[in-house]
């Protein structure tokens, strides 16, 4: 078979789909130049999901008559005056997008330079240029794109629906206008406007929260953690949700680098490895974070869609990250979302009680609760059932708390939930939840500290499993002990276990030791040696908590609710569950029309 030369317009339409692989594509490439070109306001208009037009308005620096033609030639570029591709400081810098997307479809772009007199215009037709030529309108540029993908039928059938194109543009138009909050934003998808960002001042924090507000939602704003952090010339700045505002997929997670919107494994790995075992598996936390680091120590020409960045330190990138995270949800102590409350109302059928923020400070440090954790810690290394009314008698004096943050503990129902009361607010606490994070905690700890403490027990439990469950777990017995499990092979499928941790208390060992086996077995080969520690912790506090349906004293109830305060994380579970819901007065006496 001959070797032959493709045709140049072969060769552009087969470039061009490395570049434009969807209508967002040719809307982030379009963005991306107006903002290279210094734009403080940018209009996207979207008709067909993308596919039947789409325009780019800016009031950038523009182009004159000259740019114009270079401009839709393949790899001309005002973005590398010195050829360095190793220190890159604009979004664009390849030179492709415009031939690419004039290679498939029906282009027209209107310039003028700022101070000129007349701008310029030029069309491109499946790679068949016409002009430039004269044209009127402001300083600034003007893309049109018409019949995307007309010229390359087979890439057509690939698209999804006109909705999810739709989509897709609007989340590239979010990103970008988180990414950059001194530009204005405008998005109308066919004849409404469903994206409208003001423009933030510089360094005006809250009008930037605002901001991503519009897009992330009032919950992310009420509940959104400041980031601060900088190391060795890269600096973290953004916001974080509380872990238990999370969803079912990474929609909700920004992530920038020098304001170029990516989406990176290496950041993604970093959030994961910071909120650890705060979200339930297969949830992920809200965040926007933006990360600066010198252009020379970030490679951005990965890939043609730029959506992909290798660092010259990874190790300190997911560093800081990690530890930016950490101690930002260190700091927020035992806080859960707000909007919790806010949605028990709703799910209640009261309407849309508004989410309101409250402050998070490190209730760890404060010293009312450190005193009352301290003179409470006893209770909790067993708790005892009782029966009968579990009500303080008139005698017994009214309990002190109501100011500290989780209240004065006023009642029980249903032998699960604690209801407590504030000076604002009611809280209803699931028992079992919050004492599972405790027992959680100090399982941690114990092992941080070089091992969790155990007891003998008078007579070894002999469980039996299935020959590979009690193989694996025999395998493991080292790495068990140090959790406070000690375990032995017993004969062909079974396991004799001498030792559990004192934390535990009176447990069910055969359920325990059934569920670390199943915990063991389904541990995948990607899971670090952390995550699995943590896993096995997990699964054992669950079997060492106040079960649900256990009755508990009115001081038993208490120090549980002041060990919250003190401990970090105990706004959630082990599984990612909220552990109290709060309900502002407000909001209550609003059903009751008393406001």
């Amino acid at each position: 078979m001959a070797v032959r030369q493709l045709p140049p317009s072969l060769i552009n339409r087969i470039a061009a789909g490395e570049v434009i692989e969807r209508p967002a594509s040719v809307v982030k490439e379009l963005v991306e130049n107006a903002l290279d070109a210094g734009a403080e306001r940018i209009e996207i208009i979207a008709r067909g999901g993308g596919l039947t037009f789409l325009s780019v308005s800016d009031d950038g620096c523009g182009m004159n008559a000259g740019d114009l033609e270079l401009a839709v030639e393949r790899h001309a570029t005002s973005k590398l005056a010195d050829g360095d591709l190793s220190n890159i400081d604009t979004l664009g810098f390849r030179g492709e997008a415009l031939p690419s997307i004039g290679a498939v479809a029906r282009l027209t772009i209107q310039s003028q330079d700022q101070g000129a007199v007349e701008g310029a215009e030029i069309f491109v037709d499946a790679g068949r240029k016409s002009g430039p030529r004269p044209a009127a309108l402001n300083p600034g540029t003007r893309v049109e794109v018409r019949d995307l993908f007309y010229a390359t039928p087979a890439r057509l059938k690939f698209m999804k629906s006109e909705r999810a194109e739709q989509a897709a543009i609007s989340d590239v138009v979010k990103r970008l206008a988180m990414a950059h909050p001194g530009v204005s934003f405008a998005l109308t998808s066919g004849e409404r406007t469903t994206l409208k960002v003001p423009s933030a001042m510089a360094g005006d924090s809250e009008a930037v929260l605002a901001r991503l507000g519009r897009i992330m939602g009032a919950d992310f704003m009420a509940d959104a953690q400041s980031v601060q952090a900088e190391r060795e010339g890269a600096r973290l700045e953004g916001f974080a949700g509380l872990p238990t505002l999370n969803r079912a997929n990474m929609m909700m997670q920004f992530l920038f680098v020098n304001g170029r919107p990516v989406r990176d494994k290496l950041l993604g790995g970093a959030v994961r490895a910071a909120y650890g075992d705060l979200v339930p598996r297969g949830r992920f936390p809200m965040l926007t974070l933006f990360l600066t680091v010198p252009s020379a120590e970030v490679d951005v020409n990965v890939h043609p869609a730029k959506a992909e960045v290798r660092f010259r330190d990874p190790s300190a990138v997911r560093g800081l990250i990690v530890g930016a995270l950490r101690q930002v949800l260190e700091e927020a102590g035992h806080s859960a979302s707000a909007a919790l409350g806010a949605q028990a109302f709703s799910h209640a059928g009261f309407g849309n009680g508004a989410p309101r923020s409250h402050g998070v400070p490190n209730y760890s440090s404060a010293p009312s609760a450190v005193a009352f954790a301290e003179a409470a810690q006893a209770p909790f290394e067993s708790f005892t059932p009782t029966s009968g009314d579990t009500r303080t008698s008139d005698a017994e004096p009214e309990p002190s708390f109501q100011e500290s943050p989780l209240g004065a503990a006023r009642a029980q129902v249903h032998d699960t939930y604690i209801v407590s009361q504030t000076e604002d607010s009611v809280i209803i606490v699931d028992q079992h939840a919050a004492h599972e994070r405790l027992v959680y905690e100090k399982m941690k700890a114990g092992l941080a500290n070089g091992g969790i403490a155990r007891q003998m027990l008078l007579i070894p439990e002999v469980v039996e499993l299935d020959e590979t469950a009690a193989e694996v777990l025999g395998a493991c017995a080292d790495e068990l002990e140090s959790f406070g499990v000690v375990l032995e092979r017993f004969g062909p499928g079974a396991v004799a276990v001498r030792e559990m941790p004192s934390l535990l208390g009176d447990t069910d060992i055969q359920g325990l030791v059934r569920d670390l086996a199943d915990e063991v077995l389904q541990g995948d080969g990607t899971q670090s040696l952390k995550e699995k520690l943590e896993s096995v912790c997990a699964t054992m506090a669950c079997y060492g908590s106040v079960r649900a349906g256990r009755r508990l004293k009115a001081d038993e109830m208490n120090a549980l609710l002041r060990e919250m305060e003190s401990t970090p994380h105990s706004g959630q579970c082990n599984h990612g569950r909220p552990t109290y819901v709060e309900l502002k007065l407000s909001d209550i006496e609003k059903l009751f029309s008393r406001r």
